[in-house]
């Protein structure tokens, strides 16, 4: 990523997004002194496209589709596909398999033969990165990569998509964003 897409990003995460007047239980269980409600960014025109911008430039080559567990992942999915053009395509996975319409978890143009880079806007132990990722190998569908914007969890997400064998980035550390894990 190049270093002012990146510095832009985290310049809008630390003005827009970081919260340190906790403390804030997190997904994980966890409790926090700071939080990151990294929809102020994500759903903030100019933050979309520093998020779209940065995820864009990290998506491994072959990948047809980026997505994760819904609601983190998608405006990130939508950036990242809107940024990189026709040749990247928005999903999203629900959190259950919905009972009518066309039912199950996979949102969008994605299905079995896909190759799939999962996305997340914050992780603390990956809990929803490997929801994602089993949901979509159970239609058969390929993770080429994962990654998390803001990964908190001090090198453990990186050793769970390590056993899973999907390799695993993150942009942004708490130090970057003036906080600590």
């Amino acid at each position: 990523m190049t270093t002012s897409h990146r510095n832009a990003l985290i310049e809008h995460l630390r003005d827009h997004a970081v919260r340190t007047d906790g403390p804030f239980t997190l997904r994980s269980g966890v409790v926090s002194s700071w939080y990151l409600d990294a929809r102020q960014t994500t759903f903030d025109g100019e933050g979309a496209r520093l998020i779209g911008a940065a995820v864009a430039e990290v998506v491994p080559e072959g990948a047809n589709a980026v997505g994760g567990l819904t609601m983190g992942a998608d405006p990130i999915a939508v950036a990242t596909a809107m940024t990189v053009g026709a040749t990247l395509r928005a999903f999203s996975v629900r959190k259950e398999a919905k009972s009518h319409g066309t039912g199950g978890r996979l949102v969008g143009p994605v299905g079995a033969g896909d190759r799939v880079f999962v996305v997340e806007d914050t992780t603390t132990t990956g809990a929803a990165l490997i929801e994602a990722i089993e949901a979509l190998e159970a239609e058969d569908v390929a993770v080429v990569g994962a990654l998390s914007v803001v990964d908190r969890s001090e090198g453990v997400v990186a050793e769970r998509m390590a056993q899973l064998g999907v390799p695993y980035q993150a942009l942004v550390l708490p130090a970057d964003l003036g906080v600590t894990p």
